[in-house]
């Protein structure tokens, strides 16, 4: 176990209140939130065994301990996935390799006309995209390292521009971030962009030190084109099966919405000769 479960303990005994739970407040406290003890009272176990847990100095605990544990800190289903795996994590047993997609899921991708698609990895790295998401994002002629979502987000200042909801965006991709991460403990790369992010981006190390866990599925997402204007887009992502941890993400226009012009006119002009 490392360092990453016992803050995130912490940090989730910090939001709720005793009364919250059933317990008496006995008035003000020094920090914020439920004692040690409490929790593990709640949890049915010694209060020795739960500090040794969130000092990452115990034997290995059991699922049923980290439930009672998830209930009484009422984490939702992707805390509870993450408790378990940073409790937990799963040593990689063969030699990484550099991630490709399917051909197949090219041609696919390649088909959606009228909607931006593409494929991440499991660092949120942008590994391949159909022309209209590339007139969108700008993806040909880059790095990898430059088609990585967090960089974008955190390191290019027109990022701020790009995303009018920057600071709800940053949030989102933190969060996400952190369910790979606990997911990937033994992803040298992975770790290795936390680290560049934390100290090239204070804005990241504070939403990082909050600990929150989120995966980002599905929602809307605002983009202020530099040619198409503002754009606005439902989107939902799908887990690709069997290509290590891809996920492909679609941008879906509401029908006959501005969004859907302008996207018509962007992949018109994305396409001509004289662009």
């Amino acid at each position: 176990m490392n360092g990453d479960l016992g803050d995130f303990l912490r940090s989730r005994r910090a939001r709720l209140q005793p009364e919250e739970v059933g317990l008496p407040s006995h008035g003000r406290r020094r920090v914020p939130g439920l004692r040690r003890e409490e929790v593990a009272q709640l949890a049915g176990v010694s209060v020795d065994y739960y500090i040794r847990l969130e000092q990452g100095r115990g034997p290995s605990v059991s699922d049923a301990v980290l439930d009672a544990v998830a209930r009484v800190l009422r984490l939702d289903e992707t805390e509870r996935a993450y408790l378990h795996a940073v409790a937990h994590p799963r040593r990689q047993t063969e030699r990484p390799t550099r991630p490709r997609v399917r051909p197949a899921v090219q041609l696919m991708i390649d088909a959606m006309d009228r909607t931006p698609a593409f494929v991440l990895d499991r660092r949120m790295t942008v590994l391949a995209w159909n022309p209209l998401a590339d007139a969108v994002f700008g993806y040909s002629g880059t790095t990898a390292k430059a088609r990585s979502i967090p960089r974008h987000v955190f390191l290019d200042p027109a990022a701020r521009d790009f995303y009018p909801d920057w600071q709800a965006v940053a949030a989102q991709s933190v969060a996400h971030l952190r369910v790979l991460a606990g997911h990937h403990q033994d992803d040298r790369e992975l770790t290795s962009l936390v680290g560049e992010l934390s100290l090239k981006s204070e804005h990241f190390r504070r939403l990082w030190a909050d600990h929150q866990v989120k995966e980002c599925a599905y929602g809307v997402k605002r983009l202020q084109h530099p040619v198409a204007g503002l754009l606005v887009f439902p989107y939902e992502t799908l887990t690709i099966p069997g290509d290590g941890h891809q996920t492909l993400l679609v941008y879906t226009p509401e029908p006959g919405s501005e969004t859907a012009e302008r996207l018509a006119l962007l992949g018109s002009w994305a396409s001509s000769p004289t662009r």
